[in-house]
């Protein structure tokens, strides 16, 4: 079982995408810069072509990256909705969609017992996300965000 989230410790890497693929990448895109370097002249458009594609791989990887924490942040903000509409005073579930999808995603970390009121402060003195953070005194984690 790993140690419980905290604010200290809440942030994840995904070690195939982290430390393998963007390293790779970042490798590849040094490799033929210096290849080109060192063989200039000599098949100038091949070399210049290998770092144009160096680079393609590196935004796709960053793109790919991109729109998953977008796909994540959208389903967030729907159970994180959903939740606050279930946990609030009739009079506070109007203001849900004032949120912003970053107080709701920092919103996710806290429990059921003190969600209300924070989400309240949020609304009322427009918090942001990290402040949100470190009013969270009973830490929920959130083990399945990549």
């Amino acid at each position: 079982m790993p140690a419980p989230q905290s604010l200290k410790n809440h942030t994840r890497y995904h070690p195939p995408f982290h430390f393998v693929i963007i390293p790779l990448l970042l490798l590849n895109l040094i490799f033929s810069i210096y290849i080109t370097v060192h063989n200039w002249p000599g098949y100038q458009h091949t070399h210049l072509w290998n770092i144009v594609m160096a680079i393609v791989f590196l935004l796709m990887a960053g793109n790919a990256r991109e729109s998953a924490m977008k796909a994540q942040d959208r389903v967030i903000r729907l159970e994180e909705r959903l939740r606050l509409h279930a946990l609030l005073p009739e009079a506070d579930r109007a203001h849900i969609n004032e949120l912003t999808t970053r107080q709701l995603i920092a919103l996710r970390f806290a429990s059921d017992d003190e969600l209300p009121a924070l989400a309240h402060q949020a609304l009322t003195k427009n918090m942001e996300p990290k402040a949100i953070k470190q009013a969270i005194v009973n830490w929920r984690g959130d083990h399945h965000r990549i």
